[in-house]
């Protein structure tokens, strides 16, 4: 019979190597098992072990620089012949990024050990046509040094596997290493999926604000399956008219200011699944825009909860234009002396449930934070339900008059009910001359810490 253990190897550190004692024979065809030994590896190597010995093609993994000696015993049952095989492992050198990107690119995943970068970016790039990065690739960025996405050509793609992801990192793996990524382009084609942004953030890209991303004005990405974590600033900063095209169970985490903050357009397009509450510097979903909706707009604009909890943070006042349905369980937290108008264009459906209620509060938890709810809107479908207003009325929203929520116009409309109303500056709910609230609103809700009536009517 003949022992074969297949022919030399050359192999990158981290390199999955299967050998292969296929070629072993018995003459008169008798099944033959196997058992395969390293008999010699470097000194310094600790992790390199065989799965499936007993087989015929087994595998390791070399872990460090050097020669691997591995014998393989084959027996017919009767005899045994033995076979050695001598497998080299070197460390790969990743290749430098130095100018910026021109022409249609690929770039492949050079090196084997996902903890090794297989390029290192060492001067602040510019995309200026399509970039693909295939799954596996890690960049490594210099100190102080960003990427951008341009407009006018530039794309970028890159889409990782569950096993094998894309990650852009810091040369040195510590917080604000890198300026992070900057995208310009508005092509549909731009999408990170399987990828992980890191240690991002040591310099401002727009609007004074730190970020791992940051999407200006007219630009659009797919973001999906991601991590964003460990950047001095916020995770992801869209800019207004920056478009989430889909946005998909992305983790945002040890980011120093909040995960993300976006405009007031790309709210709904956050998923339930992502996770916003994971040590950032404020577990919050910080939202700024002037706007909810468009005048004359059909369409519902529907705000979801997500299974972390995390609450939506207004850092302005915020006009509703639109329809605005909050679906239980949602929370919505304004900061100082931020006020929502309800405009004679749009309405508010805030309905909770027993366990999941709606609520509308202060980003601070003293009472009279924020100004609270002005309600100039006459639709049927304003209603708040199972929810909390707590902590407004911090100035006036209409008329001298502070309140959580104030009722202002004439035919104005609006129905509260198992709703607990709190905290307020002024009054709980102030219903000006001309405007309507359900008659039971006094007796269907609940009143605490109200520094004038709970309900007043004006004459």
């Amino acid at each position: 019979m003949v022992a074969n253990a297949g022919a030399d190897q050359t192999v990158q550190v981290g390199q999955l190597v299967t050998l292969d004692g296929t070629a072993s024979r018995d003459p008169q065809g008798l099944p033959l098992t196997y058992q395969w030994t390293i008999i010699r590896k470097p000194a310094t190597s600790v992790n390199a072990t065989l799965a499936g010995p007993t087989t015929a093609k087994p595998t390791f993994m070399p872990d460090e620089v050097g020669e691997y000696e591995l014998t393989m015993t084959a027996s017919n049952g009767k005899d045994t012949r033995s076979d050695n095989v001598l497998v080299t492992a070197s460390a790969a050198q990743p290749m430098t990024i130095n100018a910026d990107i021109t022409v249609q690119t690929i770039l492949d995943d050079r090196i084997a050990n996902p903890n090794l970068p297989d390029y290192i970016v060492t001067k602040s790039i510019a995309v200026k046509h399509e970039l693909t990065i295939r799954p596996g690739v890690v960049i490594a960025f210099e100190r102080d040094v960003r990427f951008d996405i341009n407009a006018n050509g530039g794309i970028l793609i890159a889409k990782g596997t569950a096993d094998k992801k894309i990650r852009f990192v810091g040369v040195n793996p510590t917080k604000g290493y890198w300026a992070g990524i900057m995208v310009y382009s508005g092509s549909n084609a731009n999408v990170l999926e399987q990828v992980e942004v890191l240690q991002a953030g040591s310099r401002t890209l727009l609007d004074n604000k730190k970020a791992g991303i940051t999407l200006f004005k007219e630009s659009q990405i797919v973001l999906k399956n991601s991590l964003i974590a460990q950047n001095d600033g916020y995770g992801l900063f869209a800019n207004e008219e920056a478009i989430l095209r889909e946005f998909t169970a992305n983790t945002f985490s040890a980011n120093t200011e909040a995960g993300i903050l976006l405009v007031t357009d790309n709210v709904a397009k956050l998923d339930a699944a992502s996770v916003f509450t994971n040590g950032n510097g404020r577990n919050v979903i910080e939202i700024n825009g002037d706007y909810i909706g468009e005048n004359g707009q059909s369409a519902e604009i529907i705000w979801g909860g997500f299974t972390d909890k995390t609450p939506y943070r207004l850092l302005n006042d915020v006009a509703v234009r639109s329809g605005w349905k909050l679906n239980p369980g949602v929370t919505v937290e304004a900061g100082r002396d931020i006020s929502i108008h309800i405009n004679e264009s749009g309405y508010l459906t805030a309905k909770g449930t027993d366990t999941q209620k709606v609520r509308f509060t202060g980003a601070g938890t003293t009472a009279a934070y924020w100004k609270g709810i002005l309600c100039l809107s006459a639709s049927a479908k304003n209603t708040i339900e199972n929810a909390e207003i707590l902590n407004a009325g911090s100035s006036s929203l209409a008329a001298g008059n502070r309140a959580n929520l104030l009722l202002y116009g004439d035919s104005v409309l609006m129905s509260v009910r198992k709703t607990r109303i709190g905290g307020s500056g002024g009054y709980g709910i102030y219903v000006a001359s001309g405007a309507n609230l359900n008659d039971d609103a006094t007796n269907s809700n609940t009143f605490d810490g109200n520094a004038q009536a709970n309900v007043e009517h004006e004459n």
